[in-house]
């Protein structure tokens, strides 16, 4: 397959959750057709898409016919396993972002090791196999610490706090006795976000800061741009950079920042797909990050990523999208839901951006 795609080829995507959909519609637009592959039946990707193999990820003849079927093959979440991705790897599919990124960020011992290896501060932490492990730990960092599964756990799932030496047996039972990293606390004074795309040519497309606003370890609200002095720009837009050329990352990736009370910053985690904090682009800019992202794997230029607008975003969860027809009545609301049908507590079923002229 020779880059770029030409409108009329086929891009693969494996999940079909909400991510899925807006890449899917993303993609239409360009004139792309999309195939997802999913092991859920009706999903909210799939109702939008050309078409969609109903499998489990890891299932081999599944994955071999998407590969054949398309000229590119993406992500919508970072669980995809990366070993399904390095089967499509090595049958000669073109695949982006690459297994690597997906494989360091569904570990997060193997991530934060990379993110300090390409010159990227995190918070301090330690393996943590067994009690004993997790017992050293407080006694080289302290306490207390944010004991997390290394793998799985998402939205403050897979993690506890470990407050005193005693509390290190039930906290290691808490998370299922699974392996686990000990994170010591972040002293930060406000969640930050950046999303970042890069090209096949290697050409790299920011946007701008943005806050985070979190609830129960669930993103509620994202403000976009940001404010925050200039050097706090630039090392977000620096530790953004240097880790998608760290990655040879072809795709638009989140990447969570903590800012520190003197403007420095921590990285949190990164997630190489398309992210929740830059669904506030699909009405503040002129190519939102699931064009993008589609632009990116499909080998097209990068679109532009100034903000033109003041976007407030914020996650419907669960019963919130019953206000459906008062935020459809809003004129500064751009209202965006999901197509799922059951909305328990805590799922994410659309999200509103609440857009305003940038300040002068």
């Amino acid at each position: 397959m020779s880059f770029p795609l030409a409108p009329g080829a086929t891009i693969g995507i494996l999940g079909a959750g909400q991510l899925g959909r807006m890449l899917a519609m993303a993609a239409a637009r360009l004139g792309f057709d999309v195939i997802v592959l999913t092991p859920e039946e009706n999903s909210p990707a799939a109702r939008v898409c050309a078409g969609a193999i109903v499998a489990a990820y890891d299932d081999l003849s599944a994955l071999d016919v998407l590969a054949d079927r398309c000229g590119v093959i993406t992500c919508e979440f970072e669980n995809v396993p990366a070993r399904a991705l390095a089967h499509l790897e090595q049958r000669g599919a073109l695949v982006a972002p690459c297994s690597r990124a997906f494989a360091l960020a569904q570990d997060r011992l193997a991530e934060k090791t990379f993110l300090n290896e390409a010159g990227l501060p995190t918070v301090r932490f330690a393996q943590v196999d067994g009690e004993k492990d997790l017992d050293a730990a407080l006694e080289l960092l302290g306490a207390p610490l944010l004991l997390k599964t290394r793998r799985g756990g998402y939205d403050g799932k897979g993690q506890v706090w470990v407050r005193s030496a005693p509390e290190a047996a039930s906290a290691f039972e808490a998370i299922g006795r699974r392996p686990a990293i000990a994170e010591t606390p972040a002293d930060f004074v406000r969640e930050c976000a950046v999303i970042a795309a890069r090209g096949r040519d290697g050409q790299t497309a920011l946007y701008p800061l943005t806050r985070s606003e979190h609830e129960g370890g669930i993103l509620r609200r994202t403000i976009a741009p940001a404010e925050a002095a200039p050097a706090t720009l630039a090392a977000a837009a620096q530790a953004a950079e240097r880790l998608l050329v760290a990655l040879d990352y072809v795709g638009v990736l989140g990447l969570e920042l903590f800012e520190r009370a003197d403007g420095s910053l921590l990285v949190n985690e990164f997630a190489p797909r398309v992210h929740n904090t830059g669904h506030w682009t699909l009405d503040g800019c002129a190519v939102d990050q699931f064009e993008q992202h589609v632009r990116a794997v499909a080998g097209w230029p990068l679109g532009p990523t100034d903000a033109l607008a003041r976007v407030e975003m914020l996650n419907l969860l669960g019963e919130d999208v019953d206000r459906w027809e008062v935020l459809a009545s809003d004129p500064s609301a751009r209202l965006w839901l999901y197509g799922k049908a059951d909305a328990r507590d805590g799922r994410k079923m659309g999200h509103v951006n609440l857009v305003s002229p940038l300040a002068l």
